[in-house]
């Protein structure tokens, strides 16, 4: 659960194209938030975002990889709801 949480982050840091952002909407400390996107760069062995004092952006696996975990956490939760109605 913890890879889909940090998909969930990562998702939103790019949807926000920033990491306070993202804590603020997810209501994380932006410490963690960063912790759980290093943490899913190392896992993956490449950068998902550009970072910069002012914004962050998608690499160009980043633009990518944001898609397949929208997809990812849309049937999670599709599987969450059906499982509840059961």
């Amino acid at each position: 659960m913890q890879d889909l949480k940090a998909m969930r982050v990562f998702v939103e840091v790019a949807r926000r194209g920033s990491f306070v952002g993202a804590a603020r909407a997810l209501k994380l400390s932006t410490s963690s938030v960063s912790r759980l996107i290093t943490d899913l760069e190392s896992w993956l062995g490449s950068p998902l975002l550009r970072r910069s004092p002012r914004n962050v952006s998608l690499t160009e696996l980043g633009e990518l990889y944001v898609q397949r975990c929208a997809d990812i956490i849309a049937a999670a939760d599709e599987l969450q709801k059906d499982a509840s109605n059961v």
